[in-house]
């Protein structure tokens, strides 16, 4: 453009004379102007196709995003149950999080393969607080604070949930042997302070048998079990009967993959054997004691859980160790009540997998002996249902066995009676733990 100019110019000057240098300066305006106003069009063109490029793309985005939108929408309508890809990264993780927290949550019966605890024989205390009130203080306890029963939209069943310093404990005295277990479920709960708060779990030999034992190290003895306030569990052992002061034990787990959080659900366990106490959380053994209460006269008689915030339910204490063997190959049965099912379903739950292994043992080792499975219920609800659900039970415990512990299924049948023949009262929570129950009976 500018070469072009040049020329232009070059040659008006070559022809120009004195009399018309006003025209020329004229002219000169006029080629300079329209050079520029040629120079701008040219430019405005280069502006208007690129912006129309870019225009071109957008609207070619969008309707791919359109597109992708509609058959997602179509996916969804013709596929209600088939999970969507999330559309943000966040939303992922989010899911992502959720599905790792439901299977820890619900852990499947293999997850127990080293659980190696196995439940006391007879039930001798069991609270589930069905008899409770929502609201209430429960009938079986005692406190020098305050609790009441709830119910969650997480956790299905009643608890007793308390956030307090202080302790609540068996109203009643319990007589426990030289071989018992204790068991509970526990959520820890978040406290005034909204952070967590951990709790106490505490076995006892009491020395005022109608009220509260006061103190760090309260009754004669004593067992607790014990989450600190950042999830990490921890025990301590004592005893305060002559003799037995420099006796005492205390410990922690440092692994931080065991540490408690806040509302979730852990099943705890404490077998004691004389001197010996295991405690289980879930399908990990924290701690084993063997020379816990290596003195004589020592005799706890009284659970109670203090200091923290927490909700408790399904407490079991169960008395003397199963002798499978004798039970099942001499006797010729063997009652269990060491085979878990949540209300009212028929799905074995993980924690009976000692028990489970334990009768395996027996069966594998006998390879002659038949067995009959039955299961029994307590006599809540409609008798049919009942029925029903004893017979689904005793044959998920078939499966399990013939699944996860290569007994020969053809050696096993199964029944189940429903509520019939009851062991015990339908009339409290313990002997409605009585009467829910798996028979193994020997096939002659």
């Amino acid at each position: 453009m500018k070469k072009l100019m040049f020329m232009i110019v070059l040659a008006m000057l070559l022809s120009v004379t004195e009399n018309n240098y006003g025209q020329l300066n004229n002219l000169l305006k006029t080629v300079k102007n329209k050079s520029v106003n040629r120079v701008n069009n040219n430019i405005n063109k280069g502006i208007d196709k690129g912006l129309d490029a870019v225009e071109k793309d957008v609207k070619d985005s969008a309707k791919k995003d359109n597109t992708t939108q509609d058959q997602a929408n179509q996916d969804k309508q013709t596929s209600p149950d088939k999970k969507q890809t999330p559309q943000k990264q966040q939303d992922g993780k989010e899911n992502t999080d959720n599905q790792i927290k439901a299977q820890n949550e619900t852990p499947s019966l293999q997850s127990y393969s080293k659980y190696d605890f196995i439940p006391g024989e007879k039930v001798i205390f069991y609270d589930d607080f069905s008899q409770d009130n929502v609201g209430d203080f429960p009938a079986l306890w005692n406190t020098n604070g305050s609790a009441e029963i709830v119910t969650t939209n997480l956790f299905p069943g009643r608890w007793m949930s308390f956030d307090c310093r202080e302790s609540i404990w068996t109203d009643d005295l319990i007589t426990l042997p030289d071989n018992y277990t204790v068991e509970f479920d526990i959520v820890p709960l978040k406290g005034e302070n909204h952070q967590m708060k951990g709790y106490t779990a505490r076995l006892i030999q009491a020395i005022n048998t109608k009220s509260f034992d006061a103190g760090s190290v309260p009754g004669h003895s004593g067992f607790e079990f014990a989450i600190e306030y950042f999830g990490r569990p921890s025990y301590r052992s004592y005893i305060n009967l002559e003799g037995g002061q420099d006796l005492g034990l205390s410990g922690s787990k440092e692994n931080e993959g065991l540490y408690q959080k806040v509302e979730q659900k852990y099943h705890m366990a404490i077998w004691i054997q004389k001197s010996r106490v295991r405690v289980y959380q879930d399908q990990t053994k924290l701690f084993d004691l063997p020379k816990a209460f290596n003195l004589q006269g020592v005799k706890m008689d009284r659970l109670r859980f203090e200091d923290g915030a927490a909700m408790v339910s399904n407490i079991r204490i169960a008395v003397g160790t199963p002798d499978t063997r004798s039970k099942l190959i001499t006797e010729g049965k063997l009652v269990t009540y060491g085979i878990y099912f949540d209300v009212n379903k028929d799905v074995v739950k993980p924690e009976s997998y000692g028990t489970l292994k334990d009768i395996s043992t027996v069966l594998n080792e006998n390879a002659g002996v038949r067995v009959k499975i039955i299961g029994f219920t307590d006599a809540d609800g409609d008798d049919k249902a009942n029925l029903d659900l004893s017979k689904r039970r005793a044959a998920s415990v078939k499966d399990e066995l013939v699944k996860d512990f290569a007994v020969d299924g053809s050696r096993i049948e199964t029944d189940g009676l429903g509520e019939g023949q009851p062991v015990a009262p339908n009339d409290t929570p313990s002997n409605k733990a009585l009467n829910r129950r798996v028979e193994f009976v020997k096939i002659k």
